[in-house]
């Protein structure tokens, strides 16, 4: 591990604030809205404060609030998903709570599709049991950011700081205090635009940095998705869980153009059939529920019809449903389609599995609090154990939301009695060149994608997870190398982060000799109860 800066100090812009959060996807935005009350806070986002996994999530928030709902029927469908991983309780506190915070998200001005009484109009999708997801259409992450984002800009007591990466967590380390107690004060960041590094103190960090989906080379994710709140974390000593899960929407636009754009699992909710070329139906073979069937079991079920056919993807058929009624369902996805020459409506959608989400993550409790102090973190990044060993579809962003607020809740009663007046070394590049060879950052990063889609990804075996380990292995030392000479960039940080995920995904999925939801492997078929109904935990010292 190498968290120190390097060589002499050179002189770094200070930042102080009492909450730093890493991040602006929903959970990072809901946390600061609530806290900026009491509290100053700062935002960073490494591009655009838009641009995040929540402003691509199409599908919604599950929430029981239907009078023909239960709570307890939530929580099933939730665990029965997960696989036997999921932390019961911490399910039970994201049902029991989340309905509140749907309400929460209206007087904020989210504004969510109505039926025709006025009530909130609720989706189905795969697994689920009753009909239960709030939906803005088919563009729920980008109506739920923008509102967010509106509130963030008026609030006197918040910075967002745009084009601000995140290098490193500050702790002891940094100070040569060698303590298995760490504690962290904020993080170096590099100011992307202005090519300075800088450092912000806080007596609170939020780590909100969204998913890892890039460590793939085909994902449903925003460019920004390089797990870089994980590997930070992890570097720093905290705590990761599970990290072996990680979750292939079934059905991402299959088009040279399209870059994996995700066709929601509402459009199966909706009636939408999955096909072979020849319009063949074939997930009775998998699964009783069909269509329905939890995101593990069809992107299995896709993996092994398109190595059985020989082609390069299935299809999904929503033509046999009203024309009118699937536009004004789903009219994002009807005119992106449409931009790369099909209709929907007319002609079946051509799809293929992509990474998607990662159930596991920075290790946290009940209360976003991760093993280190004063470092929180939600949504994607953390793993509270709600999603075990694969997520129901549409509980991401109402995990988000849920544990966002129980953070805000404990940090602002412990809040008056923190201090953060350490006196941090700056961050320092002496002896470092600007960065010449290009080449090596794009050929890793292609190369560790790769490794990942090939030999980590929908069905697993010990062979190829070896092969990925010696190739990820050597790809971060050589990376490991090029970074400590080289003046930091956003590129070379992101390909130092996707790679350390990658080990982090390897070295878990290694770890589990079974099958379990979304970690398949052709060595272990069959699931363990007796010796793997336990979290796969990972710390770096």
């Amino acid at each position: 591990m190498n968290n120190h800066p390097r060589g002499k100090y050179c002189m770094t812009e200070a930042i102080h604030t009492d909450i730093l959060v890493i991040g602006s996807g929903i959970g990072g935005l809901y946390f600061a809205i609530h806290m900026a009350d009491h509290a100053t806070v700062t935002i960073i986002t490494k591009k655009e404060s838009s641009t995040s996994n929540t402003n691509w999530a199409q599908g919604g928030i599950a929430a029981t609030i239907d009078s023909g709902d239960k709570a307890e029927l939530h929580i099933e469908d939730t665990l029965n998903a997960g696989a036997g991983l999921c932390n019961r309780d911490m399910v039970a506190i994201m049902v029991e709570e989340g309905p509140r915070h749907i309400k929460r998200l209206t007087e904020l001005g989210v504004q969510f599709t109505t039926s025709d009484h006025d009530h909130l109009h609720l989706g189905k999708e795969g697994g689920h049991s009753r009909s239960r997801i709030v939906h803005a259409q088919d563009s729920t992450g980008r109506e739920v950011e923008n509102a967010l984002l509106e509130r963030v800009n008026s609030h006197p007591n918040i910075t967002l700081l745009e084009h601000h990466f995140a290098i490193e967590l500050l702790t002891e380390h940094h100070l040569g205090i060698k303590t298995n107690d760490i504690t962290c004060y904020g993080a170096y960041v590099l100011d992307s635009m202005q090519r300075k590094p800088k450092k912000i103190l806080a007596k609170i960090t939020m780590l909100a940095s969204g998913g890892l989906g890039h460590v793939y080379k085909h994902t449903t994710n925003p460019d920004i998705a390089t797990g870089d709140g994980v590997a930070m974390a992890y570097r720093a000593g905290a705590e990761t869980a599970n990290m072996e899960f990680i979750q292939f929407h079934p059905t991402s636009l299959f088009h040279p153009k399209a870059k994996s754009f995700l066709i929601s699992e509402a459009v199966r909710g909706f009636g939408g059939i999955l096909k072979l070329k020849n319009g063949q139906e074939f997930m009775h073979k998998y699964d009783k529920r069909q269509n329905l069937a939890p995101r593990d079991i069809v992107a299995r079920a896709i993996d092994s019809e398109i190595k059985k056919s020989g082609d390069e993807c299935v299809f999904l058929d929503v033509t046999h449903i009203d024309a009118a009624k699937t536009r004004e369902h789903f009219p994002y996805i009807y005119e992106t389609c449409l931009q790369y020459g099909i209709d929907m409506t007319r002609e079946m959608i051509p799809v293929v599995p992509a990474a998607h989400y990662s159930c596991g993550g920075i290790r946290t409790d009940d209360m976003g609090r991760t093993t280190l102090n004063r470092l929180y973190a939600c949504g994607e990044t953390g793993c509270t154990g709600v999603h075990g060993a694969n997520r129901l579809a549409s509980n991401s962003l109402l995990e988000a939301l849920v544990f966002a607020w129980r953070s805000f809740t404990d940090i602002r009663r412990q809040l008056p009695l923190l201090q953060n007046d350490t006196p941090f070394p700056d961050w320092d590049d002496s002896g470092t060149v600007n960065p010449e060879e290009w080449i090596l950052v794009s050929h890793n990063k292609r190369e560790a994608q790769e490794v990942m889609n090939d030999y980590v990804g929908i069905v697993r075996s010990d062979l190829r997870l070896q092969r990925a380990k010696r190739r990820i292995d050597f790809l971060k030392d050589e990376t490991e190398a090029y970074y400590k000479k080289t003046k930091i960039t956003t590129q070379i940080l992101e390909l130092r982060n996707i790679i350390k995920v990658a080990s982090l995904i390897i070295e878990s999925a290694i770890k589990r000799r079974e099958s379990r939801g979304l970690h398949y492997t052709t060595d272990y078929p069959q699931r363990d109860d007796k010796h793997f109904l336990i979290d796969t935990v990972l710390r770096s010292f």
